[in-house]
């Protein structure tokens, strides 16, 4: 075999699918009982700069304008090789879909204001959400033929216990049955961690609230670590903001049903408070990236929204897929979702400090009627919180991806702790972490698309001669 690759995600999809059209045999295995990693659970957001889709739409852009855009979102924080790299490679993978009958939503390309937001339309998905299965329709179609020819082996239901190591170099792998598969070079794409409560805290430091695949475990990560590879992306986390409260047992968000928080799609009647009852940030900051900041310095990065009843009736939706009435017939049955008469009696069924949310909401009350708040800068002060019954939904920090991962060099070689190379392993997607090209920061369709573009240009490089 000239190559394995351990993970049939988007990367390692694309990674299999060019090394095969560059004439390798290659075997794709995955824990999993089909081929997609993450895709069914992904919202499906692409970018890249200066493609079809945007010449279509009469929209200017290129690689060095999406840099700019990245640099400037990510603070400069991602690694500028791995970074340029991918975004010279994204044009090529989107047409790459496209030509293949990646179906798109005619409203993209698109400027999207859930993060932090470019300065021109160039993230793409389709026009179902969540968008990942359509990319994951168009894969399968992609892979296809050379499973049909053989050039691939798909081995699904085959979990990888360990990494083949003779001599230093990485020779194959150790399957959970104990077989040994040998090849000439190892990819790992096995995605993140987001899903593996315990490691996600030794190296993110923070608590979990997943919509990471339930697969997502850390595997390829700990079996490179176990043989001496290095990480990168530590200390770059950052929460996406805010979801209901998971039930408990699982840490996976709710995410159809999920608090609107984006202030340029709803300015927001409620207050955002910590458990003492204390407002934090102001709540119609259109920055998406600077509430995720200053979430990360309250208290278990958990939050409340309080507000009325005539907010629920007026500012519409206070949670996607509810409508008011649904939304309080919820409170008291759904976990963190609240209402009472008084604000004390809600402050204790929500675990808010009453003294301080009354003295807040007070001091809120106040703004409201001064039109302007010294404290955070709020402007938008619609109305003060009066009108029983009054209600408080918890909002939970949720993990998106995983920013810390396995050490790569420019060609996706893994490298030990010292930086030396490891010879035969290789990695791509987001078991490098999504430090790598997004830095301290979300980046739209910075996901994805690198994890193609990167399995694309592994794949290739493993079959040059």
């Amino acid at each position: 075999m000239d190559v394995i690759v351990v993970g049939a995600g988007p990367a390692g999809i694309a990674c299999a699918v060019a090394a095969a059209e560059g004439g390798a045999r290659v075997m794709l295995l995955d824990k999993a009982d089909d081929v997609g990693g993450a895709l069914p659970y992904s919202g499906g957001h692409l970018s890249a700069g200066g493609f079809s889709a945007q010449r279509e739409k009469g929209i200017t852009d290129d690689v060095a304008a999406h840099w700019a855009d990245v640099r400037r979102i990510s603070r400069g924080l991602g690694r500028e090789d791995l970074t340029l790299l991918s975004l010279r490679e994204q044009p090529a993978v989107l047409e790459w879909l496209l030509d293949a009958g990646l179906r798109l939503d005619p409203e993209t390309p698109r400027i999207v204001h859930g993060h932090e937001q470019y300065r021109t339309p160039r993230t793409v998905h389709a026009p179902e959400t969540p968008g990942g299965p359509e990319i994951l329709r168009v894969l399968r179609l992609l892979l296809a033929p050379h499973t049909a020819s053989g050039a691939v082996e798909v081995r699904c239901g085959t979990p990888v216990r360990e990494l083949l190591v003779r001599d230093g170099v990485v020779v194959g792998v150790v399957t959970e049955d104990g077989a040994a598969l040998e090849a000439s070079a190892v990819v790992l794409a096995t995605g993140g961690f987001g899903h593996h409560p315990e490691l996600f805290s030794a190296l993110e430091g923070a608590p979990l609230t997943t919509s990471a695949a339930p697969t997502s475990t850390g595997d390829g990560l700990e079996m490179a670590r176990g043989i001496g590879a290095g990480l990168q992306g530590l200390g770059k986390y950052i929460p996406t903001f805010g979801g209901l409260p998971p039930e408990p047992g699982d840490p996976r968000v709710d995410w159809i049903h999920r608090p609107q928080l984006v202030a340029p799609e709803r300015p927001p009647w409620e207050v955002y408070v910590d458990r003492h009852g204390a407002r934090w940030v102001a709540e119609d900051d259109p920055s998406i990236d600077r509430k995720e900041r200053a979430l990360t310095g309250i208290d278990r990065m958990t939050f409340w929204m309080v507000f009325d009843s005539s907010a629920l009736a007026v500012s519409r939706p206070m949670v996607h897929g509810w409508t008011p009435d649904e939304l309080d017939a919820q409170c008291g049955v759904r976990r963190g979702v609240h209402k009472a008469d008084t604000l004390d009696a809600l402050a204790l069924r929500a675990g808010i400090d009453p003294q301080g949310l009354v003295a807040g909401i007070a001091r809120y009350n106040g703004f409201v009627a001064e039109g302007k708040d010294p404290d955070f800068g709020r402007t938008h002060l619609p109305a003060p919180i009066l009108q029983p019954p009054f209600y408080a939904i918890e909002n939970h920090p949720v993990t998106l991806i995983t920013f810390a991962g396995v050490d790569v060099d420019e060609d996706s070689r893994v490298r030990r702790e010292d930086g030396s190379v490891i010879e035969g392993l290789y990695a791509v997607g987001e078991v490098i972490g999504s430090a790598a090209v997004n830095g301290n920061a979300f980046c739209s369709g910075m996901c994805l698309t690198p994890a193609m573009a990167f399995g694309r240009l592994v794949g290739r490089a493993l079959t040059r001669g």
